[in-house]
Formats: structure tokens, C-alpha cells, sequence
């Protein structure tokens, strides 16, 4: 039985994957069509508004939703309904107080945080309507949060599919109509979109809150459960903490992402320039790149109420088994991907944004997929673990190495500058973050196992692409589908060497007959 705790992981990070996958792919789309409507200049515009975002995320919304899902799992594993309930109405009015906080303050003073903060008074506007949807996003976040506590991640997982439906169809909607009357296309019909894509996501979760919510709560025995100010005070001491060290690192992060542009222009780029190229690279590349990640995210998130229960039962050998799992296949899926990117990025920007250095940019940035991907895995295994300070350490000085080159590379260098401290940011941080769950967790790393094995198989999958489709009669398709299609048979290929692992981690029972 004790292999049998892998399920809800499974289940809930399949439910999740299948979400996410379907989520940027339809975001891949939206992306092609948002960047020909408003230009890779209006797409940099349009992306400079996110560090805001992250910063009022960081105070109002993530750290409460870790804090919920923690405090959940532990009543769930009581059998406490009570004590989910509460815990829930605890970190949803915390969240939604601060969130209408914020969202009052970003609204009223986004004149002063475009042109002093963003440096671009083009984002006015955006920011305001970005503002009304922060109180939105911290009900979705809450009951996020009580679901992914229960290991139940179909309300989260369709949460996220209404969300991205609504945001494509209605900015879709948004441009049709501009163009009908002649009216300009800019960056702003993107925010309605998005907030838009929460009211939607919204909604569903309080429609399945109100159905399933008595369905998805444990049928045992009652235990005393505690008191709402019990477990509002328990989420504002857990959340406090964790935000502190979100909004740190988001204000780095918002430093950095707001200084590329500026330090473009002293790399001798104009400010239309500037904007095209942090457009390209935030806007067109990077979505490439964390594409797969809607996998290691999945697991992320299933990890850490796991680890947390384990912890809690001082069950170290669960803790041990999943940690190995989780850093195993996060190497095995950014390998794939690493090569899948350098051999294939350059068809990708030609062929889809038609724009050679948006290909480039794949290129480059596709050796942080092995280093990106385990950073997720691993950080929710020492959140998971209650090691959340050395997190935010390790996230210090990785951004430090970023911010580093971002004021002395960009300026000599250009973007590839900002792209090579990247690279060794992701790596001094995944380096880190192993090192210090091998110490706490004490699980084995083989280097043949994790990255030999992968890249050996991910070398045959690429070979056999190769020959198959080199001899193959060329298919009357596009040569968009094209591409999709030797892709999506590298992917067949290489999932197929790994065919038995798979039966095992989905039928672990069969592991013990064999």
C-alpha cells in the first residue's frame, strides 16, 4: 500500500499537465495572432506590466494559496470538514483584504508607476485595468489552494482551462471589432482579456465549490476542528514569512525585467528597439521554452502537500521515494526538451512568429531547460519540507547573477549578454537547490541514471526523426504541422524508451508482482 500514495501525485499531475498543455497551446496561438495584431514593440509594452502583476501576486495571492493548501492537507489528513471550511474562508478573506488593498492603490497611482517605476507612460492604462482584476484572482488563487490541500486538482486544472478560453475568445472578439471599425489595436484589449479570463475562472470555482465541495471532503470520523481566527492567524504567521521572501524576490525580479529595456538603449538601441527585442525575448521565445513546464509545474504543486504529509507522518522513506521521482523525471523531461529546442528553434521563430531572432532566442535559452524545470521540482520539495528561507536564498543570489549582468553584460553585449547570465543563474540555483535536498532527504543521484540515460535516448529519438522523416514522402500539410509533426514524433519515441517506467509509476502495484 505504501506505493499507493503515488496515485493522487499521478492523477492530480495529469489532470494538471493536460490542463496546462491544452492552456499553452491555445496561449501559443493567442500569442501569434496578439504579437501580428499589436507588434513585437506592443508585445514589450504589454509585458512590462507583469512585474507589477508579480509584485501584488507575491503579497496578496501565492503565499496565501501555499498557506491555505498546506493548513488543508493537514485537516484533510484529520478528517476535520470543519477545518477545511475555515481554513479556507481564513486565507480568502486575508487574501481578498489585501488584494483589494493593492488593486485600489495600483489603480490610483499607476500614472506614477508607469512613468517612474516602468519608465513607459504607455502602461497607464493597462496597469488600472490589470488593478480590478487582483481581488478577482484572489478567490480563483484561495480555492486553488483548498483543492490542491485535498489533492483533488480538477477544479484547478478546468479553472485554468476557462481562464485561458475566455481570455483567448474575448481579445479575439476585441480585435475583430477594432478592426471592423477601423478602431486602433493595442495592448489594452490584452488586459480586458485577462481580466476577463478571471472573472470566468472565478466563477467556475465558486459553481464547483457550491456542487462538489461536499463530495470532495473525507467521509471519516470528525476530530475538534479548529476556530477561524485559530486558522487565520496560523495562515498570516505561515504567509507572512513566504510573502516577505515573494515580494523580495519579485521586486528583484520587477528591477531586472524593468532595467533590460534601459539597458538595451545604452547598448546603442532606441527605445522602439529596446521594446521590440524585450517583446521578442519575454513575449515570443520564452513561452518556448516554458512550454513543458506546465509538467514539472503539475508535479510542483502535487509535491508539496505530499512532502508536507509525509513530513508530518515522519514518513522519510515516502519523502525519499518522491523526492527521487520528482528530480529524476524533471532531468528527463528538460533533456528532451533542451534537445528538441536547439535542433528545431530556429523553424520555430521562422515558421511561427516569422521572426529569425525569436529563433535565435529558442536556441539559446533552450540549454535552462534541464536547470529551469528541476529549480521547480526541487524548491517545492524544500517549501514542501518548511525550508522556505533557504529557498529564498538560493533565489537571491541567482537574481543577483542575473541583475549583475543585466547592468554589465547588456550594456557591452546586447540581449545574448542578459541571456548567458541566465543560463548561469538557472544553473547555480539548481545546483543549489539538488545539493540541498540530497543533504535533507538523503536520496541517491547517478549520474548515469538521470542525465546519461536521458540524453542517450533523447540522441536516438532525434536520430530516428531524422531518418524517418528525411526518407518519408513529404505530407501535403503546412510546414508548421510539419515541424508539430516530427516533434510530436521525437516526443513518441523517446516517451516509448521510457514505456516501462511509465507502466511502473502509473501501476506501481505491478512493480511488487513482477
Amino acid at each position: 500500500m505504501r506505493n499507493s500514495r503515488l496515485h493522487p501525485i499521478i492523477h492530480g499531475t495529469l489532470l494538471l499537465t493536460t490542463a496546462g498543455f491544452l492552456s499553452r497551446i491555445l496561449g501559443f496561438f493567442y500569442r501569434i495572432f496578439l504579437s501580428n495584431q499589436i507588434g513585437a514593440e506592443g508585445m514589450g509594452i504589454y509585458q512590462l506590466i507583469f512585474p507589477v502583476y508579480g509584485l501584488c501576486n507575491a503579497i496578496c495571492t501565492a503565499s496565501i494559496q501555499t498557506a491555505i493548501s498546506r493548513y488543508t492537507a493537514y485537516e484533510y489528513s484529520s478528517h476535520s470538514k470543519k477545518g477545511m471550511k475555515r481554513t479556507l474562508l481564513a486565507g480568502l478573506s486575508l487574501s481578498l483584504f489585501l488584494s483589494t488593498l493593492l488593486g485600489i492603490f495600483v489603480y490610483a497611482f499607476a500614472p506614477w508607476i508607469s512613468i517612474y517605476f516602468l519608465k513607459e507612460e504607455r502602461c497607464v492604462l493597462l496597469l488600472q485595468i490589470m488593478a480590478l482584476s487582483l481581488p478577482v484572482g484572489a478567490i480563483h488563487s484561495s480555492i486553488n489552494g483548498y483543492y490542491y490541500g485535498m489533492q483533488k486538482a480538477s477544479v484547478p486544472a478546468f479553472s485554468q482551462l476557462a481562464e485561458q478560453l475566455v481570455r483567448v475568445f474575448s481579445v479575439y472578439l476585441f480585435v475583430t471589432i477594432s478592426l471592423e471599425k477601423e478602431l486602433p489595436v493595442t495592448p489594452l484589449l490584452a488586459v480586458y482579456g485577462m481580466l476577463l479570463g478571471e472573472i470566468a475562472s472565478v466563477l467556475y470555482c465558486l459553481l464547483a465549490l457550491s456542487i462538489f465541495s461536499a463530495q470532495s471532503l473525507p467521509e471519516k470520523r470528525q476530530t475538534n476542528a479548529p476556530s477561524f481566527f485559530l486558522q487565520f492567524k496560523r495562515i498570516l504567521f505561515l504567509s507572512v514569512p513566504l510573502s516577505a521572501n515573494r515580494l523580495c524576490l519579485n521586486l528583484l525580479q520587477s528591477i531586472e525585467a524593468v532595467c533590460i529595456p534601459s539597458a538595451l538603449r545604452l547598448f546603442g538601441l532606441t527605445v522602439g528597439n529596446a521594446l521590440e527585442i524585450y517583446g521578442i525575448f519575454t513575449g515570443m521565445a520564452m513561452p518556448f521554452i516554458l512550454f513543458p513546464s506546465a509538467l514539472t509545474n503539475s508535479i510542483a504543486v502535487m509535491l508539496l502537500p505530499t512532502i508536507a504529509q509525509a513530513q508530518a507522518a515522519h514518513d522519510q522513506k515516502q519523502v525519499r521515494q518522491v523526492s527521487s521521482l520528482a528530480v529524476r523525471y524533471s532531468l528527463v523531461i528538460g533533456i528532451l526538451f533542451t534537445g528538441i529546442f536547439l535542433f528545431y528553434g530556429n523553424e520555430m521563430g521562422t515558421l511561427i512568429y516569422h521572426n529569425k531572432t525569436a529563433g535565435l532566442y529558442i536556441c539559446t535559452l533552450s540549454w535552462l531547460c534541464p536547470f529551469l524545470y528541476l529549480t521547480t521540482t526541487t524548491g517545492s520539495i524544500l517549501n514542501g519540507l518548511e525550508k522556505t528561507g533557504i529557498t529564498f536564498f538560493h533565489n537571491i543570489l541567482a537574481l543577483t547573477i542575473r541583475i549583475i549582468f543585466v547592468f554589465l553584460a547588456i550594456p557591452r553585449f546586447g540581449i545574448m549578454g542578459y541571456l548567458w547570465g541566465l543560463l548561469l543563474s538557472q544553473l547555480a540555483i539548481a545546483a543549489m537547490h539538488v545539493h540541498m535536498v540530497k543533504q535533507l532527504v538523503h536520496f541517491s543521484f547517478s549520474a548515469y541514471t538521470f542525465l546519461f540515460i536521458p540524453v542517450i535516448k533523447l540522441f536516438i529519438s532525434l536520430a530516428a526523426a531524422h531518418f524517418v522523416f528525411r526518407f518519408l514522402p513529404r505530407l501535403p500539410i503546412s510546414p508548421i504541422a510539419f515541424l508539430a509533426s516530427k516533434i510530436c514524433f521525437i516526443c513518441l519515441c523517446y516517451a516509448l524508451l521510457y514505456a516501462k517506467e511509465i507502466r511502473q509509476l502509473i501501476h506501481p502495484a505491478k512493480k511488487r508482482l513482477g
